[in-house]
């Protein structure tokens, strides 16, 4: 794999700039799908936000200062394309965000790209519950398994600020399962 700093510089620079885009998306597609995917649920939803993160980052690779992590900032604008889909969804379609998660959710059984069994449904449906911040938390530490320094880069939040919000998170998630 190929150096951040290095694929930042051949990014910022014209003659390298396409090839090393093509190292970049290749690098960081199938992270930033399943990551945008546990946030707007659906395949094809998630393709247009993939795509859309991937055009800013592009668009702003010049204006990326290196504060933090490549990896972290492409992570921050993913999170935050996928945040801003699903409030332009609920808007368009005159439904609260907690009743678009529902349908979203319900969705998921007709998804043919959702292959998990009842008890995955059921953990979605308990992670559509938690408000969005626990719900982003919960996601990057249960199924990506990010440490919270990460977490905490890419989501602008302190350490201890997270792991409350993950505790939070799994104690909803596990009184949501033992209720159903």
């Amino acid at each position: 794999m190929i150096a951040e700093e290095t694929l930042l510089n051949e990014l910022k620079q014209l003659e390298t700039q396409a090839k090393a885009f093509e190292v970049l998306v290749n690098t960081y597609k199938e992270r930033l799908y399943w990551h945008i995917r546990r946030i707007v649920l659906n395949h094809d939803d998630t393709d247009d936000v993939l795509q859309n993160t991937f055009i800013k980052v592009y668009k702003n690779i010049n204006g990326f200062k290196g504060d933090s992590k490549l990896y972290s900032w492409m992570y921050r604008i993913a999170t935050n394309e996928a945040l801003t889909f699903l409030k332009k969804k609920s808007n368009k379609l005159g439904i609260s965000d907690l009743e678009l998660q529902d349908k979203l959710v319900s969705n998921l059984q007709a998804d043919v790209y959702f292959e998990g069994d009842e008890i995955q449904l059921k953990l979605q449906k308990a992670i559509a519950t938690l408000p969005e911040k626990q719900k982003l938390v919960f996601n990057m530490k249960y199924y990506q398994e990010m440490k919270y320094e990460e977490i905490s880069e890419i989501l602008n939040t302190s350490v201890g600020g997270l792991k409350a919000s993950y505790h939070l998170a799994v104690k909803k998630v596990e009184s949501f399962l033992k209720g159903d």
